[in-house]
């Protein structure tokens, strides 16, 4: 077989090495001189020479050959995926000027940002170019926990907006009122900041000037979508400003909801979501908690209502009327 013949892509096998594979298999071993049919085999060594007699090849096993033939897949895709990346990195600034020479509404009005450094660069620069408002809805993930998205370089875009003459408002879940690092940060800025708190929010949106909003695009939140269709980001105004309305003030001046009947509102939360059905995980992720402190509440509420059991509890909440009340 001619060298030209043998041609194929570095993770494949051609039906020539398939089939001295395969007999290489079932008698053990193969003369070398065989393999100059598929020099394929060699190369990634799939046949090696038998330690005994190296002028005998011997097949590793199936399983192996694929993981490295699995492997060189692997790092092609990776190659490209890098490549892809600088070719995007290096183009962003030149879309950019595209659009604005444009000057018009084009397919520019959405655009998929990939990885959060990205994102992050897209978010500080809309800000930098900002001077009225910044909307932002935050939910849990990574606020309870370390390392709640709080840096100094976060702290300096947000304080370099304020600077500018713009205002911030924020959005979060209850959870936060007593999260250090986040009521830190409020206390750090400097200029017309707001904060305020709610059961559930929306996931995570950005809006920088009623012109540009950031959401996420993926679950873990590596992709985003910059939209700046006019419509898009003045729907995510008006629902942004309907929440922001429900919510409770937590910075620059924070009001604790009242408990009634011995029945905190987070517990009223919790008991509004055990009704619908979900599980601890669910409601643990939908109020911004660990599953570990959701399953507190949980017996806590249902030592309050002398509960013993997961039905009873919501038969109980239902009977309590703790639902129906305003507050």
């Amino acid at each position: 077989m001619t060298p030209q013949a043998h041609h194929h892509g570095a993770e494949e096998l051609c039906e020539a090495g398939l089939s001295l594979y395969a007999r290489a298999l079932r008698q053990g071993h193969l003369p070398g001189v065989e393999a100059t049919a598929a020099p394929c085999l060699l190369d990634k060594g799939i046949l090696h020479p038998a330690i005994e007699d190296p002028s005998r090849l011997e097949p590793v096993p199936p399983a192996v050959a694929l993981q490295r033939l699995l492997r060189s897949s692997e790092e092609r895709i990776t190659v490209e995926r890098r490549r892809g990346q600088r070719l995007a990195d290096a183009f962003e600034p030149l879309m950019r000027l595209d659009r604005r020479a444009v000057g018009g509404e084009d397919a520019s009005s959405l655009r998929l940002l990939s990885t959060k450094e990205r994102v992050g660069r897209a978010i500080a620069e809309a800000m930098a170019e900002g001077t009225e408002q910044l909307l932002a809805i935050q939910p849990h993930d990574g606020l309870v926990a370390p390392p709640f998205h709080y840096h100094e370089a976060a702290l300096e875009r947000d304080q370099a907006f304020l600077d500018q003459g713009g205002r911030v408002r924020a959005l979060y879940q209850h959870t936060v009122h007593h999260a250090p690092l986040v009521i830190g940060r409020y206390e750090r800025l400097r200029g017309d900041v707001e904060a305020r708190t709610l059961d559930q929010v929306t996931e995570r949106l950005i809006i920088v000037d009623h012109t540009v909003a950031f959401i996420p695009a993926n679950a873990d939140r590596s992709l985003a979508l910059e939209v700046r269709h006019p419509a898009l980001v003045a729907y995510f105004v008006n629902t942004f400003d309907r929440l922001w309305h429900l919510a409770t003030p937590m910075h620059p001046r924070a009001v604790q909801q009242p408990t009634l009947n011995g029945i905190t509102p987070r517990q009223r939360a919790i008991a509004a979501l055990l009704i619908e059905g979900h599980t601890d995980n669910v409601i643990a992720e939908r109020l911004g908690m660990n599953v570990r402190t959701a399953r507190v509440h949980i017996a806590k509420l249902a030592a309050t209502l002398g509960s013993e059991s997961r039905a009873q509890l919501g038969y109980l909440i239902g009977q309590s009327g703790i639902l129906d009340r305003d507050g």
